[in-house]
C-alpha cells in the first residue's frame, strides 16, 4: 500500500464517520495528509486529521480519533489504528499491505514518482541565459543543474513546461565583447571594460580564418564583423558546453529579434494602454512605484534608445503572448535588485505578480581544491567556468553538488571530496545503490533466481524491520519528487536519496537477498529480490530528475 493508496482510505473513513453522525462533511480536506512517525515504535504512519476537525465540528478530538480509529482498524491492509495524546492518529499495516509497494514501484518502473500535482500549468523556465560574451561561468553552471532538475521536476508532476535561454546580444556589452575582439587581432591592449582570456583569441583566430579580409575593413566595418561572427560563436560554444553537460533547451531567443520585430514598441504601446507610462526630462518612463518598486523606470532615454529594462518588459510579454500562464526566472546572486522592478512591471502589463511571474534568486559557488578557492580559469582567466568544473570533477559529480544544496545558500565545491569514490562522496554515495541494486540483479540470474510474476510474489514475507523501513522510504518518493517541484527545491530530491541508500544499505547488511552455495532459492529470496529492484527503479528515476547516470557498475 503506497502512502497516497493509505491516505485515500484515511479519507474514506473519515467520510463514513462523518456520515454515521451526522457532521458536516465540507470541512474534510480534499486530501489527507500523513506523516512518518520518527520513533516506529509509534507506527508506519500517523494523521492529525481529527486534531485538525474536531473543533470545526464540535466534537472533542480523542473522541472523534476513536471512531476514525475503528473506521480505520476495519480497512483492509491495516493492521492497527493506535490513538496518542490529543487525537494523533498513529497507524500499521499489515506486512503483506506494506510489501506490496514493491510490486507497485517495480511495475511503475520509469514512472514511479510521477503524479499530476501540476497538471493544467503551463510555464516558461528562463535559467542561465548568459551573455554571449565569454564561457558559461560557474554561476550560471548552478542554474544550469538546477534549472534542468526543475524542469524535470516540474514535468514529473504534470506541468507543461518550456525551457528558454536568453541571449542578450543586443546593447553595450555586445560592443565591449566586439572592441575586445577587434583589439586582440590588431594585437593592442584590452580595451577598458573589455573582455580578456585564451577564449578570445580563440575566437579570433576562428574569425580571421572565415574572413580574411576582416583587418583590411575600416574600424567599424571590421569591429561589425567580429560582433557578427564573434557573437555566433560564441552562441555556439555555450550550446555546445550546456549540451554536453547534458543541458538541451527548448528555446534559445535573442534579444535583438525583440528590437529588429518591433516587440520593444508593442510592449510600450501596451503599458500606455494600462495608463502607466509618463514622459520627464525628455524621457518615457513605466510608472512602477505605483506597484512597490522603489523608484519609476526608464524605458526610453532622452537620446532616444531604449533601456535593457525596455527589453526586460518586451520579452515578459512576449511570454505571456506565447501563452504561459506563469513565468519563472532564475537569475544569479547578484541580480535581487530586479526582483521589485520585475514585479511592478508584470503588474503595470495588468498581470498578478504572484501567479504570472516568478524570480529565483541563486547564490554564488566557489571551486576549492585544499580548502582554498580555485579562481581562474585556465580559459576564461578571470572566472571558474563550466569546463573547468567537469574537468575537475565529472559531469555527474558537478550536476549533483550544485543540485544538492539549497538555491539560497551559498556553496563551495570541494575537488577533492566530490572526486573521491567513498561513502562521504554523496553522489558517489547514491550511484554506489544504484551499482549495488544491480549486480544483485545480474547475480541472482546466475543462481537461477528470479522474482517470478507478480502473483508468485508473497508481500508479507518482508516483514524484518530493516525491510520495513525500506519500504517506507520508497514510498515517501511520489511525495518528495511532488513537493520539489512545487517548493522549486532539487535539493529535497537529492537528500532524499542519500537517506534511501543507507537506508537501502542497511536492510543489504541485514537480509540476505541471494541464497548461499547450494542454497535453493525460495520465497523469501524472491520477495526480497523485488523489494532490491524496487530501490533500483527509485534510485535511478530520481537520479535522472537530476540529470544524473544510475550506473550498473562502477
Amino acid at each position: 500500500m503506497t502512502p497516497a493508496k493509505l491516505a485515500e482510505v484515511v479519507s474514506a473513513a473519515a467520510r463514513a464517520v462523518f456520515t454515521a453522525r451526522g457532521l458536516d462533511q465540507s470541512v474534510l480536506p480534499e486530501t489527507v495528509s500523513l506523516e512518518r512517525p520518527r520513533n516506529p515504535e509509534h507506527g508506519d504512519y500517523a494523521s492529525t486529521l481529527a486534531l485538525q476537525l474536531a473543533k470545526r465540528v464540535g466534537v472533542a478530538p480523542r473522541e472523534l480519533a476513536g471512531a476514525l480509529a475503528e473506521e480505520l482498524a476495519a480497512a483492509a491492509g491495516v493492521k492497527s489504528v493506535d490513538i496518542a495524546g490529543p487525537g494523533f492518529l498513529n497507524i500499521r499495516l499489515d506486512a503483506a499491505a506494506a510489501g506490496q509497494l514493491a510490486r507497485v514501484v517495480v511495475e511503475a518502473g520509469d514512472s514511479y514518482g510521477r503524479s499530476d500535482r501540476l497538471a493544467g500549468q503551463t510555464i516558461n523556465l528562463e535559467f542561465v541565459s548568459a551573455n554571449p560574451t565569454g564561457p558559461v561561468h560557474i554561476g550560471g553552471v548552478r542554474w544550469a543543474a538546477v534549472g534542468d532538475a526543475l524542469a524535470r521536476l516540474l514535468r514529473a508532476t504534470g506541468a507543461r513546461v518550456t525551457t528558454e535561454y536568453y541571449f542578450n546580444d543586443a546593447g553595450s556589452q555586445i560592443d565591449r565583447f566586439a572592441r575586445s575582439l577587434l583589439a586582440a587581432a590588431l594585437g593592442q591592449p584590452v580595451p577598458e571594460d573589455g573582455y580578456a582570456g585564451a577564449y578570445i583569441d580563440d575566437i579570433v583566430r576562428e574569425v580571421l580564418a572565415r574572413r580574411p579580409d576582416v583587418l583590411a575593413q575600416d574600424e567599424a566595418a571590421a569591429q561589425e564583423i567580429f560582433r557578427v561572427e564573434g557573437v555566433a560563436l560564441m552562441f555556439d560554444e555555450i550550446r555546445s558546453t550546456l549540451d554536453q553537460f547534458g543541458v538541451r533547451f527548448d528555446v534559445y531567443f535573442n534579444e535583438k529579434d525583440l528590437h529588429d520585430r518591433g516587440e520593444l514598441h508593442g510592449a510600450l504601446t501596451r503599458l500606455r494602454e494600462q495608463g502607466n507610462v509618463y514622459e520627464s526630462d525628455g524621457a518615457v518612463w513605466l510608472r512602477t512605484t505605483d506597484f512597490g518598486d522603489d523608484k519609476d523606470r526608464v524605458l526610453v532615454r532622452s537620446s532616444g534608445d531604449w533601456t535593457y529594462f525596455a527589453a526586460d518588459c518586451a520579452y515578459y510579454l512576449d511570454k505571456r503572448e506565447r501563452g504561459f500562464d506563469r513565468v519563472v526566472i532564475m537569475l544569479g546572486a547578484d541580480h535581487h535588485g530586479y526582483l521589485g522592478r520585475m514585479r511592478a512591471m508584470a503588474a503595470c502589463f495588468g498581470d498578478d505578480p504572484d501567479t504570472h511571474l516568478e524570480i529565483l534568486i541563486g547564490q554564488l559557488v566557489n571551486l576549492v581544491r585544499d580548502g582554498e578557492p580555485v579562481r581562474m580559469s585556465k580559459r576564461a582567466g578571470t572566472v571558474v567556468n563550466l569546463e573547468d568544473l567537469t574537468e575537475a570533477i565529472g559531469v555527474d559529480a558537478a550536476r549533483y553538488a550544485l543540485a544538492r544544496y539549497s538555491s539560497d545558500s551559498p556553496i563551495d565545491i570541494d575537488i577533492e571530496l566530490w572526486t573521491r569514490a567513498t561513502r562521504d562522496n554523496p553522489v558517489y554515495y547514491v550511484q554506489y545503490v544504484a551499482a549495488r541494486t544491480a549486480s544483485v540483479g545480474r547475480n541472482a540470474d546466475e543462481v537461477g533466481l528470479n522474482r517470478g510474476d507478480a502473483e508468485a510474489f508473497r508481500p508479507e514475507l518482508l516483514d524484518h524491520e530493516r525491510e520495513n523501513d525500506l519500504l517506507k522510504s520508497l514510498g515517501e518518493f511520489p511525495a518528495v519528487v511532488a513537493t520539489a517541484a512545487e517548493l522549486r527545491e532539487p535539493h529535497r530530491v537529492a537528500r532524499y536519496l542519500e537517506d534511501l541508500a543507507g537506508t537501502y544499505h542497511r536492510f543489504y547488511d541485514s537480509c540476505r537477498i541471494l541464497p548461499r552455495g547450494d542454497e535453493e532459492p525460495t520465497d523469501l529470496h524472491r520477495a526480497r529480490l523485488w523489494l532490491n529492484d524496487a530501490t533500483r527503479t527509485v534510485i535511478a528515476n530520481g537520479l535522472t530528475l537530476l540529470g544524473v547516470s544510475a550506473p550498473e557498475r562502477m
